[in-house]
């Protein structure tokens, strides 16, 4: 409960405080495994590191057992070296660091369904640890049963005639035994904990658990698809979506989070919307752990800043009728009747009170959007705004494409259809084998991190909210099957490689997308960004990224598609394909058209591998136009 205000100012609902980190053990007793990947110092070779960790009162500090013949090893994530002859002094921080690290990598989860399905297994062997626990408590909670039984049945007998029952020597003995030696044996039972090996396993696998960041990220991710593609809230908690229905439904709990998390970032468009439906699935006789008293608390603020004071002062009258005590409601009644009250003097209208009907949901419009085209973005999203015209249609082929007599395309040319006239977009089909595609996952996956963007103040790589997916980067040297893709799109493009960056693999999350953006950079071509944008490529001395080869590593039930908002072009991702277009014009100038998007994953998973190629080393493969513009 936030401190009371002045009257004439208004109270707002406490926002959620993140929980603070904290260790997922305690230093009395604690033992964990996990992995790492280690490196020999003198040969580079990379290989796994099972490391164990464990700390206890009787040994007075931490051992750490790794297998593995190495000498020396290190982690690149905490700049780790692990040598044997100096193991012992700096075992602890050695235990710190990897721990620390295995923390770092955790973060974020929600950008990568790839990662997440780790998640789902390691949920399941939580689910088999807690029923092996149960097991154990019903074991022991039925063999003190049959003891108290046992015992009832014996102490009846022995308590209608004490000295007839012990005038039996067996009897006597009997008693003896048993407490002397069975009442203790039926302590040591009781005093059994079954559940120190659950929190142990728990304690394990925490360290691997999603964060609030996590959960917040999920929740605006749901948000993000909310827009998007249009859908109601009731629909979406009640698993209906596009094209499907399922069991997916969110409780009366889980719509009052998403408005708290709406509502803890001033987003009191969704705020509303969550809260709304929250208390109308509450109404429907639901049972929920929040009361109604909350969610019109939060409700009836968010509906203030959406600038209904009508509606506003409605829900908080609901509210102080639950709670007369409700000292911060009762304040913010007072202070919505003042504002409402002045503005309609001004205006020479009346106050109507509202009626005593059950709570109407309202209905508000979604803020403006900073982002000129978010409209036709989000609209080509859903399949609206194509400008695929008849005309255009007609103009557009397939054809089998031998990359101008490449030996290697001779006997197995291509397949090549064109997707767009005007800026040419070309899609290759069977580019990628179910194989090869399944290795390249192989292989990203222990890399998978945050995608990032040049901030273009400062040049340095960050996260953004407009990128939400999580990428690697694959060298010819990880595996013969990346030198294999390199060639085959040098084969198919007819462009050298040899100044290409690497193969980038990005693997999209939770409502995962990339927001309209350019792949190349305009600063040569811009005079305002010379002064303020650093020159992403300057320091590669391999010029401009001049096309862009984009795989389609995984089909996507729904949303995904790879859109270009400048002349309302939308590609849909299929398994195994690949979509190619220049950036640069023949002479250098940036294509502004080759603007493009990644669409929020609906439904899916959505995999992708991508090949920027620069312009040093085409100069004889594609040679410069007449104009500007070829």
């Amino acid at each position: 409960m936030p401190l009371p205000r002045e009257e004439s100012k208004l109270w707002t609902p406490a926002a959620r405080v993140c929980r603070s980190a904290s260790l997922p053990f305690s230093f009395a007793s604690f033992t964990a495994v996990g992995t790492t990947e280690a490196a020999d110092s003198q040969t580079g070779e990379r290989f796994p590191v099972l490391v164990r960790y464990e700390v206890s009162k009787a040994l007075g500090g931490p051992r750490e057992a790794l297998s593995g013949d190495i000498t020396s090893a290190f982690v690149s994530l905490g700049s780790l070296v692990i040598e044997k002859d100096r193991m012992r002094k700096s075992v602890f921080f050695i235990c710190w660091t990897l721990l620390s690290c295995c923390w770092s990598t955790q973060a974020e989860i929600f950008t990568s369904i790839g990662q997440m399905t780790d998640l789902i297994y390691t949920e399941k062997e939580l689910v088999q640890s807690l029923r092996e626990y149960i097991k154990a408590e019903e074991f022991k909670l039925a063999a003190v049963k049959s003891w108290a039984n046992k015992l009832d049945a014996l102490t009846r007998v022995s308590t209608s005639d004490p000295e007839g029952y012990l005038a039996h020597p067996v009897n006597a003995y009997k008693l003896m035994k048993r407490l002397n030696t069975e009442w203790s044996e039926l302590e040591s039972l009781v005093l059994q904990n079954p559940a120190e090996e659950f929190i142990s396993n728990m304690s394990i696998h925490r360290q691997f658990f999603p964060d609030e960041e996590d959960q917040t990220g999920a929740a605006k991710a749901l948000m993000r698809l909310q827009d998007t593609y249009q859908l109601d809230s009731e629909a979406f908690s009640r698993g209906k979506l596009p094209g499907m229905h399922s069991n997916a439904l969110l409780t009366v709990d889980d719509c009052f989070d998403m408005g708290k998390t709406a509502y803890n970032d001033a987003d009191y468009y969704h705020a509303v919307l969550w809260m709304q439906q929250s208390l109308k699935q509450l109404d429907a006789g639901e049972e929920a752990e929040v009361s109604k008293a909350d969610i019109l608390d939060y409700l009836s603020y968010s509906v203030y800043q959406m600038g209904d004071l009508p509606r506003a002062i409605e829900l908080t009258r609901r509210l102080v009728a639950i709670e007369p005590s409700h000292q911060r409601a009762g304040g913010n009644l007072r202070y919505y009747e003042r504002l409402l009250f002045k503005q309609l003097n001004e205006q020479n209208q009346t106050y109507q009170p509202p009626s005593e009907e059950p709570i109407q949901l309202g209905t508000y419009s979604r803020p403006q959007d900073h982002l000129p085209e978010r409209e036709a973005y989000e609209a080509l999203c859903r399949g609206e705004g194509l400008q695929m015209t008849e005309a255009r249609r007609s103009r557009l082929s397939c054809r089998y494409q031998d990359g101008k007599g490449n030996p290697r395309l001779l006997l197995k040319p291509m397949k090549e259809e064109d997707e767009w006239d005007s800026p040419h977009i070309v899609r290759y089909l069977d580019v990628l084998s179910h194989e090869e595609i399944e290795k390249i996952k192989e292989l990203a996956k222990p890399r998978l991190a945050r995608a990032t963007v040049r901030d273009p103040k400062t040049g340095i790589l960050t996260t953004a909210n407009y990128r939400v997916s999580k990428s690697a980067w694959l060298e010819g040297e990880d595996d013969p099957v990346v030198d294999r893709v390199n060639l085959r799109i040098q084969d198919i493009t007819g462009l050298t490689v040899d100044t290409a960056e690497l193969l980038q693999v990005a693997n999209y999350g939770v409502g995962g997308q990339y927001e309209p953006h350019y792949d190349f950079s305009r600063r040569p071509f811009d005079t305002n960004l010379q002064k303020d944008e650093p020159d992403a490529f300057k320091r590669l001395g391999t010029g401009n990224r001049v096309a862009t080869f984009l795989n389609y590593m995984s089909d996507v039930e729904a949303g995904g598609a790879t859109v270009f908002p400048d002349f309302g072009a939308a590609i849909r991702p299929r398994k195994g394909t690949a979509v190619f277009w220049y950036n640069l014009f023949k002479s250098g100038e940036g294509d502004y058209r080759t603007r493009h998007a990644a669409c929020p994953v609906l439904v899916g998973s959505k995999w992708v591998s991508n090949k920027w190629i620069h312009e040093r080393g085409q100069e004889f493969r594609r040679r410069c136009g007449l104009t500007e513009v070829d």
